[in-house]
């Protein structure tokens, strides 16, 4: 990911500390160091998320056959709340170390079940306790924006836990836009600059968040580089526009697009007005931590669409656009220019934080030969290949186990939440959410019908 030294062949990365110290062939290494054979592998950056609901992970699979609506009503209107601090806390826990597993190194807590800041608390404690970068995106859908982001209990706690740089975890405000010409968001906005911390926002989603949402920022003049805007699936062409005059940047969540219904991928729309793109997995409710999917995904919704306009058109596509490189970048140092920690991480480049990831699987028989490495991360590598996974140059797992994890801890912890919420919704409740009902559709009468044939 770094063009200084693009794809090295047969390379060796030499890690000092926290910091990447060289990148080449035939390096020299102290007769002391720990050395990784990476031959057969794929040495990459940590892949980055810059968009998960981690809170809600102890759901896992849950919702995965919610519509949004469905989503909607079961976390914001009746259930949310049930959500205790060690429940939001135990989410949080168990997404970290699953991001870790698949090779993710930095995640965005998009936290907007953080009802108290009791909440807040075992939030961020959970992200403290395991390995990875994180960004907590303090969100509240039981209370207004302009109010939680004033509160002083919430200014307390960015007092508290904030009031010096943490390359370990960093602070975001997340908060949508609904589009009240009112625009009562304003006073968040302020708290955010105030705060001197971005802003992460759900836009162009299906039914929900538009472009009177877009408008309203850039009047007010609150869309800035440091503003990402999540999903960004149904807007016109004038609020792509205002996203990429002001610098903003654009999380994908592909899969949560697809299946959910927030609009078809927008990545067409994002390339041709020349904003940046990064990747996420939105929520372990319906989806994984697992960004070998979103890569996958993403690539497969925007090729199909170009197929079918062709198509519609009487055309053929004879040139794919969009590469498999496009969105290896996209989860690595496009997330980290999203997040503004491209100097930090993102790329294989000496100084930067040793955040490494080898996928190497001497048993899987996806992974040989090797040749086209782009390609092979996006459509033939999966979790399972992640072999080693370093942050900060600290190993968080090495030959496919994870390291210093106490696995065993986070599933008593998710049992307990499961037993908690299932007794909070009853018995019928937990089923009905569980399997919604499908009304009853009339098929379409078809008039050819098989028959004998006569002789």
């Amino acid at each position: 990911m770094d063009p200084a030294h693009g794809v090295v062949e047969g390379g060796d990365v030499l890690v000092r500390g926290e910091s990447i110290e060289a990148v080449g062939t035939g390096l020299v290494a102290p007769q002391d160091a720990l050395v990784i054979d990476a031959a057969g592998g794929i040495l990459l950056p940590g892949m980055i998320d810059t968009h998960r609901h981690m809170w809600q992970t102890a759901m896992r699979g849950f919702g995965a056959d919610w519509t949004l609506s469905q989503y909607f009503v079961f976390y914001y209107l009746n259930w949310g709340k049930s959500f205790r601090p060690e429940d939001v806390g135990t989410g949080n826990l168990l997404s970290a170390i699953e991001a870790l597993d698949a090779g993710v190194t930095t995640s965005v807590d998009w936290s907007h079940g953080l009802r108290t800041v009791d909440h807040g608390e075992a939030a961020l404690q959970a992200l403290r306790e395991v390995p990875g970068r994180y960004v907590l995106a303090y969100g509240n859908i039981f209370d207004a924006p302009w109010n939680w982001a004033n509160a002083p209990e919430f200014r307390d706690f960015v007092t508290r836990n904030f009031n010096a740089p943490d390359e370990k975890v960093r602070l975001q405000l997340a908060f949508d836009v609904t589009g009240d010409e009112r625009f009562p968001e304003k006073a968040a906005f302020e708290a955010a600059r105030e705060l001197a911390v971005p802003v992460t926002t759900h836009a162009g989603v299906w039914g929900a968040t538009g472009d009177d949402g877009i408008r309203l920022m850039w009047d007010h003049g609150f869309m800035d580089p440091t503003v990402t805007y999540v999903h960004a699936a149904t807007l016109s062409t004038d609020s792509y526009q205002r996203i990429a005059a002001s610098g903003g940047t654009a999380s994908v969540s592909t899969e949560s697009e697809q299946n959910a219904g927030q609009g078809y991928p927008p990545t067409w729309r994002l390339r041709k007005h020349g904003i940046e793109v990064s990747l996420s997995m939105d929520t372990g409710a319906w989806w994984s931590a697992d960004l070998f999917s979103a890569m996958r995904a993403t690539l497969s919704a925007d090729r199909a669409r170009e197929h079918l306009q062709a198509h519609a058109a009487g055309e053929t596509v004879v040139h794919n656009r969009l590469r498999a490189r496009d969105v290896v970048e996209w989860a690595t140092i496009g997330g980290a220019r999203a997040l503004g920690i491209d100097d930090l991480t993102g790329s294989l480049t000496p100084g930067k934080q040793a955040d490494l990831v080898l996928l190497k699987n001497e048993h899987g028989p996806a992974m040989f030969p090797i040749l086209n490495p782009f390609g092979h991360v996006v459509f033939q590598a999966g979790r399972g290949d992640v072999h080693t996974v370093l942050v900060g140059g600290r190993p968080a797992k090495y030959r496919h186990e994870l390291v210093g994890i106490d696995l065993e801890r986070a599933r008593r912890a998710s049992e307990s939440t499961v037993e908690h919420l299932r007794d909070a919704l009853g018995e019928q409740a937990w089923q009905d959410n569980l399997s919604p009902e499908i009304p009853a559709e009339e098929p379409i009468p078809n008039p050819y019908t098989y028959t004998e044939p006569t002789s």
